[in-house]
């Protein structure tokens, strides 16, 4: 199809033909179209269809804040719902859809909906989907989430890379209009580091999209020169396709740049999109305005048009939205669209202005006091009918109508911190508040300034005053001469005439009766408005609709809009894709793996993996003739007990604590004693929340007067360091203490069994004596190994055997595995993973993850007495609340199940033999259970009512789930060496 509505000059490139494809047809544009200005050229109104009613819809405005024309591209695993057309620039070969439609555009099934409007007003859905209750899951519930969302993503993975990166400037500039500009060349000329950023694929704002002279010069050669000037200079850096879409503390903003977006075939290692972190010290906002529409009967029909966006696609993408077109205005702006319409030979049918005393601005029928009360026409305008400001109606036939009910500051940066927009009834709009967040500025038409000449001002002042805030002289910038003059406007926002539906919110069909619906039943507030309606709830935040919305309930109320108020925005400005929010952590690099230093000798054994988690650790090592995972995991418990068996520990998290204050620190973060720890020694310990409960638990070895290694829970690794540093940081800043992770410096084994000692003795160093006079259980030492090799060694026993942890530099891991293995041939050593680990612990009765869940206390945990009351530290005095220390409380036990064959559920209820099984009568829960060969039965680790008291009892173990039952005793959770004599022989 040739572009019939296309118009001659434009910011084109029209040696460069483009060929698209629009639901299944091919099309041509140029290149610098967008997709709507390039179906606009092609005489394509028709674009899409509304969310509820799926009513004709057609392009509405010509940037970020279009509602109506969203639309899918591409086609395959780089299918993009909900884009819109407004900002989609055209490529060769582009493929887009409209969406929320079936069987097709021009012929919707689902435009049912629209015959059945009055039982589908604002609200229904909390009254309809009430009865019968039956009805919600099988019927109600399927049918909204069947016709929920508009497009639809390809259910395939995405091919594209995303990318993340940080930048760091003085100023950030979000927008790059006149105020934008002249906020960057103020800045860049002073020397400081500036980023100026903006949403289009064009700097320049409405200088684009206008025909001013600036300096007795086009608009768009002053623009030339000042990007020139602009990029010239190495202080400050220009981000096209940018989008600043938040704004958070500390200087932190979200930018979201579109790097290959606009590219038919995109370079394979180029990111389709950045998410930038952007550290500012002082912010500029010069994000303009939107215009906004005016609501009267049928005006959603495809034609009708913001009157901005009209004179944007005549005269940067030289594209007429018809050759026939209506202006209905309450502001001079809409004079300007008509000027230059005329200026390009399309015919102005006249302009409706609803202000009685409205003049003529050029060669054109003026119809002053009236008003557009309806609209003809299905899939495309066909006329509007006026009144006539004597009350007579009139027909005005037109393919096309501009509206401009005023123009809306883009204040929604500004409230990403809370900050409150005020009503400013000069312009009939919101502006930002006087006081802003520390270091942001706003200039320009986003502040409430819509002349050139006034931009240009407030964009140098306002970066004037973020270059004295940062101790900066501002280099002068000279305002140029503008030919655009102040725009007066009347607040109209609705004609307030006939039956049928106006439309306040496009693209959540949101009409003027919604809101007086309402008002009626009680919903007035801004905030109940909003949720009532989905008044502003959709992709766009209500850009054009909002203003006119607060403004009919302020109607209603009797109130101003000023006493209305108004809701405040939240980021993101304009929607993010989740690819971009989540970089390059997607499938294997959603949680990146992290091997131990052991995993390649562990392959090399053929050894099971398993995610423990962030790290892969091997979990069993099989050998040959062992037909079950119980087979290898039985024999290495074993080995452990009767021999000597090495295991890989260095997962578990490990904090270096230095400082003079360092044992005065940690008797803070735990809840038993470390002051008077002597040096060469280790000591368990347990640290609480601040209500009580236990956080985790771990050891801290003292290898000096100021030195503490800490080790904690492979799991909680992160979270203690976390908290550790939040109470260094937070609650105890005046302690000299310093901290840092260690986790992945070191390799850590633990070496456990009857031949530990003797397998270490082959390997440490002769200097240092390892016999259990000299280094006795809990012990701790810097030492050497392997002929001078750095390490450290730590007594401690997670296994309940004679055991030690030596650690050496990470780099040397995987050779001291090696060594290790050598040097234990004449021991049968054995290798145990994480299901042998797990095993040992349970028989000794060792609290881990699964006991430390946070539900339970010191006293739950059998640990009460570690609980100092001669110190305070953190969570010591919630945790002796009844709660949490009552005596009849949980106790953690042992299970052993009656049935040799039988298993105990992890995760199973506990119950009185004979009772109910049911919340009320349970008695606790299966933490951890596993088959114990050294037992020979199945055992577990349970918490219990009063169970340091019932040893011996029987019990109901339920699984009610699975259906599960069985008979066990509760013992002791020590199920072997209860009294420690193996672990300090």
């Amino acid at each position: 199809m040739s572009q019939i509505n296309r118009l001659q000059n434009g910011q084109l490139d029209r040696t460069t033909a483009i060929s698209f494809r629009f639901d299944d047809r091919t099309y041509t544009g140029f290149k610098g179209d967008t997709l709507a200005s390039a179906l606009l050229a092609n005489n394509i109104k028709l674009v899409g269809r509304s969310f509820k009613y799926h009513r004709p819809r057609g392009i509405l405005a010509s940037g970020s804040e279009e509602p109506n024309a969203l639309v899918e591209l591409r086609d395959g695993a780089r299918r993009e719902p909900n884009t819109r057309a407004t900002t989609a620039e055209l490529f060769d070969g582009l493929v887009a859809k409209s969406q929320n439609r079936w069987p097709s555009l021009a012929f919707d099934m689902m435009g049912i909906n629209d015959l059945f409007s009055n039982f589908l007003t604002a609200g229904f859905y909390y009254k309809t989907f009430m009865w019968p209750k039956a009805f919600w899951e099988k019927l109600y519930e399927p049918a909204i989430r069947r016709a929920a969302g508009l497009g639809a993503a390809s259910g395939e993975g995405d091919p594209d890379i995303y990318d993340k990166g940080a930048l760091h400037c003085d100023i950030l500039i979000a927008g790059a209009g006149p105020a934008g500009l002249a906020a960057a060349l103020t800045a860049g000329r002073s020397g400081a580091r500036v980023i100026l950023a903006d949403e289009d694929f064009e700097f320049g704002g409405r200088l684009n999209a206008e025909t001013y002279e600036i300096d007795g010069q086009p608009g768009s050669e002053w623009l030339k020169s000042a990007l020139d000037e602009l990029q010239s200079l190495k202080n400050v850096r220009l981000m096209k396709r940018t989008t600043v879409f938040g704004a958070f503390d500390h200087g932190i903003h979200g930018a979201l740049e579109r790097v290959s977006d606009h590219l038919a075939d995109p370079d394979a290692a180029l990111p389709r999109q950045i998410l930038w972190r952007i550290y500012a010290r002082q912010m500029i906002l010069c994000a303009g305005a939107t215009e906004r529409p005016i609501a009267f009967e049928n005006n959603d029909r495809p034609g009708i048009m913001l009157a901005g966006a009209i004179r944007a696609y005549a005269n940067r993408w030289a594209v007429a939205a018809d050759m026939q077109t209506a202006i209905f205005t309450n502001n001079d702006d809409g004079h300007r669209t008509a000027l230059d319409l005329i200026t390009k030979g399309l015919d102005v049918k006249a302009v409706i202005d609803v202000r009685p005393d409205a003049s003529k601005f050029g060669d054109y029928e003026l119809l002053a006091g009236a008003k557009v009360i309806d609209a003809a026409g299905r899939r495309a305008l066909s006329g509007v009918t006026v009144r006539l400001g004597d009350g007579t109606i009139r027909t005005l036939a037109c393919g096309a109508l501009g509206v401009s009910g005023g123009w809306n500051p883009a204040v929604s940066l500004t409230s990403h911190k809370r900050g409150r927009p005020v009503w400013n009834p000069d312009i009939s709009a919101f502006v930002p508040p006087e006081s802003l967040p520390v270091g942001l500025q706003v200039a320009g038409a986003a502040n409430g300034a819509f002349t050139t000449a006034d931009a240009f001002r407030e964009g140098a002042d306002a970066s004037g005053n973020a270059l004295r805030n940062l101790g900066m002289t501002a280099a002068a910038f000279d305002v140029p001469a503008c030919d655009d003059s102040p725009v007066s406007v009347s607040p109209f926002w609705h004609t307030g005439e006939g039956k049928g539906r106006a439309w306040i919110d496009f693209q959540n069909d949101v009409t003027v009766k919604d809101i007086r619906l309402s008002h009626q039943e009680g919903f007035r507030s801004v905030e109940h408005l909003k949720r009532y309606t989905t008044l502003g709830m959709a992709t766009d935040q209500g850009k054009t609709a909002n203003v006119a919305g607060l403004a009919l309930m302020a109607e209603l109320t009797g109130r101003t809009i000023e006493e209305t108020g108004t809701t405040i925005y939240r980021p993101p400005y304009t929607p993010v894709a989740i690819g971009a929010l989540a970089g390059r952590s997607r499938g294997k690099h959603f949680r990146p793996v992290r091997t131990t230093p052991s995993h390649d000798w562990a392959t090399e054994q053929g050894a099971v993996f398993t995610e423990a988690g962030l790290w892969l650790r091997a979990q069993w090592f099989p050998r040959e003739g062992e037909t079950h995972w119980r087979d290898s995991v039985d024999r290495e418990v074993l080995a452990v007990r009767r021999s000597v068996g090495v295991c890989d520990v260095t997962t578990l998290g490990k904090v270096d604590v230095q400082g003079r204050d360092a044992a005065t620190f940690l008797n803070r973060v735990y809840c038993n004693g470390f002051a008077k720890l002597p040096v060469g020694k280790v000591r368990y310990g347990l640290m609480l929340r601040e209500d009580g409960l236990a956080m985790d638990d771990g050891t801290a070895a003292r290898l000096a007067e100021d030195h503490f290694v800490v080790t904690t829970t492979t799991a909680n690794a992160v979270g203690v360091y976390r908290h550790m540093e939040f109470v260094r940081q937070c609650l105890c800043p005046q302690l000299d203490v310093q901290l840092i992770s260690t986790t992945e410096a070191w390799a850590q084994y633990a070496v456990a069994g009857p031949h530990s000692r003797n397998l270490l003795a082959k390997i440490v160093d002769p200097e240092f004596d390892v016999s259990n006079e000299a280094f006795p259980f809990m012990a701790c030492a810097d030492l050497t190994v392997c002929g001078g090799t750095r390490a450290r060694l730590f007594r401690i026993s997670f296994s309940g055997e004679l055991a030690y942890e030596i650690a050496v530099p990470a780099r040397y891991g995987d050779s001291l595995m090696r060594v290790l293995m050598a040097a234990g041939e004449e021991f049968d050593v054995t290798p145990y993973g994480t299901e042998a680990l797990g095993v040992l612990r349970i028989e000794k009765g060792h609290a881990t993850a699964n006991e430390l869940n946070g539900q339970t206390s010191a006293a739950h945990l059998g640990l009460g007495r570690m609980v100092s009351r001669k110190k305070d530290s953190i969570g010591t005095v919630l945790s002796g609340r009844d709660g949490l220390s009552d005596e009849n409380g949980l106790r953690l036990v042992g299970l052993i199940a009656s049935e040799k064959d039988t298993s105990i559920p992890a995760g199973g209820h506990l119950f009185n033999d004979g009772a109910e099984h049911d919340p009320a009568s349970d008695q606790g829960w299966v933490t951890s259970a596993c088959y114990s060969p050294h037992m020979e039965k199945p055992i577990a680790l349970a918490f219990l009512e009063r169970g340091d008291t019932r040893h011996g009892e029987k019990i109901i173990v339920a699984n009610p789930i699975e259906g599960m039952t069985i008979r066990a005793q509760v013992v002791s959770p020590h199920f072997i060496d209860p009294e420690g004599e193996r672990l300090r022989a």
